[in-house]
């Protein structure tokens, strides 16, 4: 296996790390993307971001996990109540790259 293996570095990146990638990404695209700068205070479960794109007319909600992270019960649970409030909300990991891409660029991938 080489160095560069990219499965190896997906696996390695941390959700921190991951987060920064997504969260420049969108910045770039016209997103602006709101975060829970301290999740003691917070509704557990809820998604890591918030993303809001005036142009698209567009909120979304992104729960991110490294590739082997798990959802937690009480992340789901957001999750769906946040899907039945009409609102698109994704999980990603590291390897979804194309999908986030996708969907940041205006689709509705999901």
């Amino acid at each position: 296996m080489q160095l560069s293996d990219p499965s190896v570095l997906l696996r390695e990146i941390s959700e921190k790390q991951f987060q920064a990638q997504v969260r420049e990404r969108a910045e770039l695209l016209g997103w602006v993307v709101f975060t829970t700068w301290n999740s003691r205070h917070s509704p557990a479960g809820e998604p890591d971001l918030r993303l809001v794109h005036p142009g698209q007319k567009r909120i979304i909600w992104g729960e991110l996990k490294t590739e082997n992270g798990k959802v937690s019960a009480k992340q789901n649970e957001a999750i769906e109540t946040l899907q039945e409030a009409g609102f698109e909300v994704f999980i990603w990991r590291p390897s979804d790259q194309d999908q986030i891409e996708k969907v940041l660029q205006g689709g509705k991938d999901k």
